[in-house]
C-alpha cells in the first residue's frame, strides 16, 4: 500500500467524513449519506471508495457479499496534513498570515475569536 497525500479532493473528503462518522462503511452507507444532500450515482461512490483505497486513505474487508471500509488514519490527522500542506504551499509555511487573513475577512466569530484568544495564552 502507497502512502496516502495529504490532500483529499473535495469529493474524496466527503467520502471520508462519511466513513469517520460511521467507523466503518459500505458502499451503500455512503451512497446513502451522500444522496440525502445531493444527487450522486452508486458507481461513482465505489469508484472513488476504491481511489481512496488505492491511495492508502481507506481499507476494505470482505464482509458478507459487500466490502466494509476502514479510515487508515484518524480525521484529525488527517484534517491536520491538509492544514498543514496547505499553509506551506500558500503561506510559505507560516500560519500568522493565514490566521491575520481570518481575522481580517471576518471568518472568525466573536465566539472563535475568545476561544483562539485563550488557545494562544495557554501555548505562551
Amino acid at each position: 500500500m502507497r502512502k496516502p497525500s495529504p490532500t483529499l479532493t473535495p469529493q474524496e473528503l466527503e467520502i471520508m467524513k462519511v466513513v469517520w462518522s460511521r467507523d466503518h462503511a459500505t458502499v451503500r452507507d455512503v451512497y446513502e449519506d451522500m444522496l440525502e444532500e445531493r444527487k450522486i450515482a452508486y458507481t461513482t461512490v465505489m469508484t472513488m471508495m476504491n481511489v481512496l483505497e488505492k491511495k492508502g486513505h481507506l481499507r476494505k474487508k470482505a464482509e458478507g457479499r459487500s466490502f466494509l471500509y476502514r479510515p487508515t488514519r484518524p480525521q484529525r490527522q488527517v484534517v491536520g496534513s491538509m492544514v498543514r500542506e496547505f499553509v506551506e504551499r500558500v503561506f510559505g509555511g507560516s500560519a500568522g498570515p493565514l490566521l491575520a487573513h481570518l481575522v481580517d475577512e471576518e471568518h472568525l466569530t466573536a465566539g472563535e475569536l475568545d476561544a483562539l484568544a485563550k488557545r494562544i495564552k495557554e501555548k505562551r
